[in-house]
């Protein structure tokens, strides 16, 4: 038998371990598709927050619904358990006689580590692993340096030479449906744990959301159908994109690209058609700059390793960091004396989301301003963001933070910010009602 262990790839199309498992030279053996809650990512972190908040692990139970429709439209069982992959994937291998794993192949540190514990479990040394980079826009195969140590430590520099030859491989098609035996195998498809039973509250609706976000591929493919052809909105990005409030500010994608329920590559291909059949300007090309940032900061992370979560950050400069419980509470609690940082944070602590002009702000405010610690922010981002991707999350907290890929180590004059992008008060008296 054959076993798909998900991870931040809850699709069932353009999936590479998917399609490797259902490969035509597999015959019609059994597969089955597991996603583990690991308990890891529901615990505390340092700084005292849960690692998964209720706004992602919200949006996480209803991607892995719409996945197991799609398996169950292929014949394939989702089996869901909470617990340890070292402890669980070794109980299937025994109970189902699994002889072949195959997952996205995956290189930060916790990811790393729960792998390793896996691999080092008896049951596992007749399994045969099969892993894939499956995350990215352009496969590292296809990268026009001869190592990743040869990344360029400056956006741009990545960017002028990759799109030289943009290298971008097509969408894979979802697999043909096995026999309908399989989706019996192993006792069929599981039930998703409540987020009671994670440790966690649900989430209210907060009439004042920038967007009201709903997990899975189903809902990634129509926002893409709304924004790009519906109302064309993809026409207007750049121009947009520093939006505040409302739906139709910016794409919204990075939440389904984040857990994988969209991949890179076919919002790539469904941007070009729509290039080719509609219109090309520079606002649907930023939408293709920003994917490439995508991919650079999972490279950074590819090349630096855990220099990702250091204090120094890739750069390892020294500043005078602090942690002030009090600045700490004060910055979450939107009550500082900004009230544009005021009104992102509370916007955040609200929803779980926050636009990329409100992120940059409140991150220079805590790291540049104040000089805490940056990773207390990051962190606090990973536990809310519904679009929380560890390399692009801690990626840009170092830019922003002056330990990373930022060449001129900007501060923000919040300010003048405020002046420019929120003009009227009209996001802060969203937010703030007054």
């Amino acid at each position: 038998m054959k076993l798909v262990w998900f991870l931040n790839n809850l699709r069932s199309h353009d999936n590479q371990a998917l399609t490797r498992a259902c490969a035509a030279e597999h015959g019609d053996e059994p597969v089955i598709a597991l996603y583990c809650f690991d308990p890891q990512f529901f615990s505390s972190d340092p700084f005292g927050f849960p690692r998964t908040g209720k706004f992602r692990a919200q949006f996480l139970l209803e991607s892995l619904e719409d996945l197991q429709q799609q398996l169950t439209d292929l014949n394939i069982p989702l089996l869901i358990r909470v617990g340890a992959p070292a402890q669980i994937i070794p109980e299937l291998v025994a109970e189902h006689g699994v002889t072949e794993l195959f997952l996205q192949r995956e290189w930060t540190r916790d990811e790393r580590a729960a792998l390793a514990s896996l691999r080092a479990a008896p049951a596992m040394d007749a399994v045969h692993f099969h892993t894939d980079y499956d995350q990215f826009l352009i496969h590292p195969d296809d990268l026009p340096f001869a190592e990743v140590t040869e990344l360029p430590e400056v956006f741009t520099q990545f960017r002028q030479v990759v799109e030289q030859q943009l290298p971008i491989r097509s969408p894979l098609p979802t697999p043909k449906a096995r026999l309908a035996r399989n989706l019996t195998a192993a006792g069929g498809s599981s039930p998703l744990p409540t987020l009671e039973a994670l440790g966690l509250e649900q989430p209210a609706a907060d009439p004042r959301s920038a967007f009201p976000f709903l997990g899975g591929s189903s809902a990634g493919k129509q926002r893409i159908e709304d924004y790009f052809w519906r109302s064309e909105n993809i026409t207007r990005y750049k121009h947009t994109r520093n939006g505040l409030i409302g739906t139709e500010y910016s794409s919204k994608l990075s939440a389904w690209l984040a857990n994988g329920s969209l991949s890179a590559r076919e919002v790539y291909a469904e941007l070009k058609r729509f290039e080719r059949e509609i219109r090309a300007n520079e606002d649907t090309y930023w939408l293709h700059f920003e994917l490439l940032w995508r991919d650079y900061f999972k490279y950074i992370s590819l090349k630096h390793g855990d220099r990702l979560f250091a204090l120094g950050g890739i750069r390892a400069r020294e500043y005078q960091w602090q942690l002030d419980p009090e600045k700490l509470a004060a910055w979450i609690d939107g009550r500082t004396p900004y009230d544009f940082v005021n009104a992102n944070m509370r916007e955040f602590a609200a929803t779980g989301w926050m636009s990329n002009r409100g992120r940059q702000n409140v991150a220079s405010y805590w790291a540049k301003e104040l000089q805490q610690d940056w990773r207390a922010g990051a962190a606090w981002f990973e536990s809310q963001l519904i679009d929380y991707d560890v390399h692009s999350n801690y990626g840009n907290w170092m830019y922003n933070s002056g330990v990373g890929n930022d060449p001129r180590d900007r501060r923000f004059n919040i300010g003048r910010q405020a002046e420019n992008y929120d003009p009227d008060k009209l996001y802060r008296k969203l937010w703030l009602g007054n």
